[in-house]
């Protein structure tokens, strides 16, 4: 027999049309759609070792297991059955009515439907009509005389349980859509078993792979049944003389409840069993692992290559979370509601260190309603969930957020912008506003350091309302003023571009100089936000050794392109104005502006 050589902790299930597997710290499901494209799900999990210490008791970890199984595996299959049907266009008159009346999906209100007959169904099936079948033999062949029951009328019992069991597999086999999900429980397991015998997760690799597996869900069920034929069968055998009443329905009632009590430890039992058995490789133990390998040729089937490749990303997702704890999550794109799609945005955003106002960002601009209404409850449609899902994939990288959308907002003019230049920021507003106070009509005006061109934009345009301005910007960086140039274009501002190191290819004399210049401390910029650190162009930050480097360079030649009495206004970092002040010593008069949170922000030099 083979050696396995990687023995994993991952597992999985087949779900609607794709596969679910679980490691440590998450869990990963693959679908594919009805338009035949791969939709990935990704959350973390707690592990073992961080659960609740009692809960990691032997026969203990097993219930445990059994139970987070049992959940985690419906909701895979549930949200796998949304993720999988494509919406149409236009929503159901249907889907409307209920989201508009209820504020609640429709299909939240067919998957607590369909939980609750799964369950129903289930321990209908495999509890309570074995009891039914025996006590019908019990009653027609000794009578209603509980406690003259044989131990044999137990066994019997169990195996009804095992032959239904049996019988609803081959039942499923009837359908469609069950064969294939027996088709991507092969995949499942031929990927698991691949990886097991160290071979490299390719298609080609998987298809030859066994497609049976010791850790099936299938082989556990059987111990579970297997176990319980054993326990129940004594415990009813014990507790015939003590449970018989006047009344034979009660009676089945206390053997149902009975046995729904000992689930919990057959559960854990055959855990145990299923785990060592997995472990040993010996031919020894075949026989005992033998049953299980028969009903997987039941449940498992020949899957396709396209069903491999959703089975490999599925698995190698969890190897990458459970490998790196800042893999991020992923989310199907279904409807939901509005609040369950916020809330989940901010909780990861805040994971990652990431303002939670760019979740309400990306929710307002993608539906088109102010901030402000997102408190009230709506259903966010498959089309809309796709377009907020993907803003949020990419903000999560750690762009930033008016990066990925395209634009930004500045000073009420729509702003173009990209890693070619810097994101205007609010308070540079705060120049803006301090240049259209300053200019007068028929100034000429200079932009230096203009990136994406908001300030000249801004100051252009709002001066063009009732003056008429010459407005000339520059900027060192021929990408910067490619983008500019777009701006210009954009709102229709009156601005000439110039590409010049400052004034280096500057002519003239202005009665007005607005400057952002870079005024980063160079050790500093590593220290910054990510987004700014690994986004943003660092020649746009970077200001020297003191972040001043520039405004010296302003102040050596400022006075020679500005009319006398012409104002300098610039922008600067926090506690860097008064440094600023001392550079320009030399000038007629200065003042020096505070923004709303009470900083020193703007420098007005008069010469």
């Amino acid at each position: 027999m083979k050696k396995k050589k990687n023995f994993t902790y991952i597992g999985g299930q087949a779900v609607i049309q794709g596969v679910m597997m679980r490691g440590k710290t998450g869990m990963a499901t693959v679908v594919r759609n009805d338009k035949g494209e791969i939709q990935m799900e990704a959350k973390r999990i707690t592990p073992p070792e961080k659960r609740k210490k009692w809960m990691r008791l032997v026969f203990v970890r097993g219930v445990v297991n059994f139970v987070l199984s049992l959940v985690l595996g419906m909701q895979a299959l549930l949200r796998s059955s949304e993720a999988v049907v494509v919406e149409e266009e236009a929503p159901s008159k249907l889907n409307k009515y209920v989201a508009e009346k209820w504020k609640i999906s429709l299909s939240d209100i067919m998957t607590s439907i369909a939980t609750v007959l799964g369950v129903a169904i289930a321990v209908g099936l495999f509890i309570f009509l074995p009891l039914l079948l025996t006590q019908a033999i019990a009653d027609a062949t000794i009578g209603k005389d509980v406690a003259a029951r044989p131990l044999y009328f137990h066994l019997i019992e169990g195996g009804f349980r095992i032959v239904i069991f049996v019988l609803y597999i081959l039942f499923t086999l009837c359908f469609k859509s069950l064969r294939e999900t027996y088709q991507y429980h092969g995949a499942e397991h031929k990927t698991i078993n691949c990886y097991e015998y160290g071979k490299e997760l390719t298609v080609e690799n998987v298809r030859g792979c066994s497609r049976m597996h010791d850790r099936c869900g299938t082989t556990f069920l059987f111990l579970v049944m297997f176990i319980a034929i054993i326990l129940f069968a004594l415990l009813g055998w014990l507790l015939d003389p003590y449970i018989e009443t006047p009344y034979p329905p009660l009676n089945s009632l206390i053997l149902f409840l009975i046995r729904l009590a000992m689930l919990p430890v057959v559960a854990g039992v055959s855990y145990e069993v299923l785990k060592l058995l997995a472990r040993v490789q010996s031919p020894l133990v075949l026989p005992l692992k033998a049953p299980g390998y028969l009903l997987q040729k039941l449940t498992t089937r020949e899957p396709d290559d396209s069903m491999i490749e959703c089975a490999i990303q599925a698995f190698q997702k969890v190897l990458e979370m459970d490998a790196d704890p800042s893999s991020p999550e992923k989310t199907f794109v279904t409807e939901t509601k509005l609040s369950k799609l916020s809330e989940m945005m901010k909780r990861h955003f805040a994971e990652k260190s990431i303002d939670e106002s760019d979740a309400e960002w990306i929710l307002s601009l993608t539906l088109g309603i102010p901030r402000s209404a997102l408190k009230s409850e709506r259903v966010v449609t498959q089309k809309e969930c796709g377009q907020i899902l993907s803003l949020y994939e990419q903000r999560l990288t750690g762009r930033p957020l008016w990066y990925i959308i395209g634009n930004t907002n500045f000073y009420g003019y729509p702003i173009k912008v990209d890693e070619r230049v810097l994101i205007p920021r609010p308070e540079t507003e705060l120049l803006v506003q301090q240049a259209v106070a300053a200019v007068a009509d028929g100034d000429k005006v200079l932009d230096l350091c203009t990136g994406s061109g908001a300030v000249a934009v801004a100051v252009a345009c709002e001066a063009a309302k009732d003056k008429n301005i010459t407005l000339i910007a520059s900027d060192i960086s021929e990408e910067a003023l490619e983008v500019a140039r777009e701006n210009v274009r954009l709102n229709k501002a009156n601005v000439m571009l110039v590409k010049s190191d400052l004034f280096e290819n500057i002519k003239g004399k202005f009665n007005l100089i607005t400057a952002n210049p870079p005024y980063i401390r160079t050790e500093e910029i590593a220290n910054l936000q990510r987004e700014v650190r690994e986004f943003e162009p660092k020649l746009a930050l970077d200001g020297g050794e003191d972040g001043l480097w520039f405004y010296r360079r302003i102040a050596e030649k400022a006075s020679k392109y500005l009319v006398r009495g012409g104002m300098l206004i610039m922008e600067c970092g926090e506690n860097q104005a008064q440094e600023i002040l001392k550079i320009f010593s030399k000038c007629d008069y200065a003042i020096v502006v505070k923004d709303l949170s009470g900083k020193e922000r703007i420098v007005k030099i008069v010469f």
